[in-house]
């Protein structure tokens, strides 16, 4: 009996080693590579993504609440061209049509998200439900099921409701922990037998850093240095409430998974071989994705959060650090609430060490926190927004860092893609297909790595109201013209390529795949294919006079001033 006890413990000792090597990420192994062919793992999901207020509309109608974004975005000057969301995609409306172009692309699922303020007009069931709301997500889910397409349900995409934020302070206070409860149990209740995925936030990243730190974003708070993790701590806790409220009263008879979307950009080192470099990094990865994840997967704040905030609060003359604590039985209450992880990842940045000022003088902040500076490298490019630049191979080095600190989950790509910020009205989006062809790929080297990736949403389905930035940026694989109020959609080149992925379920050789990327242009340069999304031909003129490819009405103007300018000098 000696010598099996021994092996056991031998093999005990060994899992051990290997669990705890495991917690290590290696900074210092960038292994950029070429281009890998291959395929996903059977039945990898394919899908695309919204949110309610960048695409609804009908942001009075059928009895909806205000939401915060209401509110803010009819505040002029804070958004861009004082846009606002109240008709946007008018998606309310243009249900059917949506899922026929989701069944075009072949999508196996789509993720949206449902408005607080639809189904609670102020946030608080035993005020009112709105019954027409309800309707209106029963329909868009029977009809997204009907076509084979799997929802994916976000409960928050930052529409809080308005009588929330003036009641209370929103998610300034604990009681949004119970009214978010409420709200989710009511989903639970009555799409709970259809919708199997749901998550609880969207980037809560944001809604705590822009919304109450900067200002940038509803509800357009700048409590600085305190803001930010006051929200952070409520929406953490809230998010584990819902889980508990899912795992106790509904997973039996619905069988759903319950997670949450968490979006971070990744931090590479300036220079690999500088340990303060590699911790800079780190700390900024932290500060990101961690701030959210350590929590519900370890159960309290990441390390490196708890020194720098509290020594940075001892030095400001605070009796107790600006990060909230958990108490043990928060700890372990939130700790493992989490049936699969949502990642959402646009760009890279690369970080390095900056000493910020932390006296009883210096204003206090969440960057400043950080003790870092951001960076990027001029060759990487940036076709539209200012913060969002291709950085291929950082996708891979997060889905990693997710493996190795948080015992590799099981992981839904919730978002990813790339903007344009042009004048033109631009359908062939040649930049906007490499991006997806580079990224996916990345994903598909990180799935070889070991990371259990079971999904990838593409970032976004349709061009829509883009927050602070209003129009003016375009994520959209179908191009929406907003200046018509029937808001007709009209697919980019990258919908024929990333429907070719789909269907191929990877990348089957070089020759294919750059097959797919000469075609996909071919179609997108015919004017035919131009209308091939608008069932309504009564806008055919007048929008095919605005959609043409790669010509935009102040290149058309150019041109017949400068004509004018050879006719004159001719005369």
């Amino acid at each position: 009996m000696l010598p099996r006890c021994a092996f056991s413990v031998c093999h005990v000792l060994m899992l051990v080693l290997c669990l705890s090597a495991a917690e290590d990420f290696d900074w210092t192994k960038n292994d950029h590579g070429s281009f890998y062919y291959g395929t996903f793992p059977a039945g990898f999901s394919w899908g695309a993504g919204s949110s309610a207020y960048q695409t609804e509309g009908a942001w009075d109608k059928d009895g909806k609440g205000l939401s915060i974004w209401d509110v803010f975005s009819h505040k002029k000057g804070k958004i861009q061209q004082n846009e606002t969301g109240d008709s946007s995609c008018e998606g309310y409306y243009k249900v059917k049509d949506d899922v026929s172009l989701m069944k075009e692309l072949k999508l196996n699922h789509y993720r949206f998200s449902i408005s607080w303020p639809r189904l609670l007009p102020t946030g608080i069931k035993s005020d009112h439900i709105n019954e027409k709301g309800i309707q209106h997500y029963d329909q868009l889910i029977d009809h997204l099921l009907e076509n084979k397409i799997t929802p994916i349900v976000t409960l928050y995409h930052w529409d809080l409701p308005q009588v929330l934020q003036e009641k209370y302070g929103g998610w300034q206070n604990i009681s949004m922990v119970n009214h978010f409860n409420e709200f989710a149990n009511l989903c639970f209740e009555r799409f709970g037998n259809r919708v199997k995925y749901w998550i609880t936030f969207n980037n809560p990243w944001s809604v705590a850093v822009e919304g109450y730190e900067t200002g940038e974003h509803a509800p357009g708070l700048k409590l600085r240095g305190t803001g930010a993790y006051r929200a952070a701590h409520h929406i953490i806790k809230a998010h584990a409430k819902v889980w508990h409220t899912y795992d106790t009263q509904w997973r039996a008879k619905q069988k759903g998974l319950v997670g949450i979307s968490l979006s971070g950009d990744w931090g590479e080192p300036v220079d690999i071989s500088n340990q303060k470099d590699i911790e800079a990094a780190e700390r900024y990865v932290q500060f990101y994705l961690g701030w959210f994840a350590t929590p519900i997967f370890h159960g309290d704040y990441p390390q490196v959060m708890k020194d720098f905030i509290g020594r940075k609060s001892v030095q400001q003359g605070l009796g107790t650090s600006r990060l909230p604590t958990f108490s043990p039985q928060e700890k372990s209450y939130i700790k493992g609430t989490c049936d699969f992880l949502g990642v959402g990842h646009f760009t890279t940045r690369y970080i390095t060490q900056k000493n910020n000022p932390s006296g009883r003088s210096s204003s206090s902040s969440y960057f400043s926190d950080r003790d870092l500076a951001e960076l990027v490298d001029p060759r990487w490019p940036d076709p539209g927004s200012e913060w969002l630049y291709s950085v291929p191979w950082g996708f891979r080095r997060l889905l990693n860092f997710v493996k190795t600190q948080y015992g590799n989950p099981m992981i839904y790509v919730t978002e990813n893609g790339v903007s344009e910020k042009m004048l033109c009205t631009e359908l062939c989006d040649d930049w906007r297909i490499q991006y997806y062809k580079d990224y996916i790929n990345e994903m598909l080297k990180a799935i070889k790595d070991g990371v259990n990736v079971k999904g990838y949403t593409a970032w976004s389905l349709l061009d829509k109201f883009e927050w602070d930035e209003g129009y003016s940026e375009r994520f959209g694989l179908y191009y929406v013209d907003f200046r018509n109020k029937n808001k007709p959609r009209y697919p980019k080149a990258s919908v024929q390529f990333y429907k070719r992925v789909i269907s191929s379920n990877g990348f089957p050789n070089q020759r294919e795949v750059e097959n797919w990327r000469r075609k996909a242009v071919e179609t997108c340069s015919s004017s035919n294919q131009l209308l091939a999304a608008d069932p309504l031909t009564s806008h055919m003129e007048m929008v095919t006079e605005i959609v043409v490819p790669t010509v935009c009405t102040l290149s058309i103007l150019l041109s017949a001033i400068f004509l004018m300018f050879l006719l004159r000098r001719r005369n």
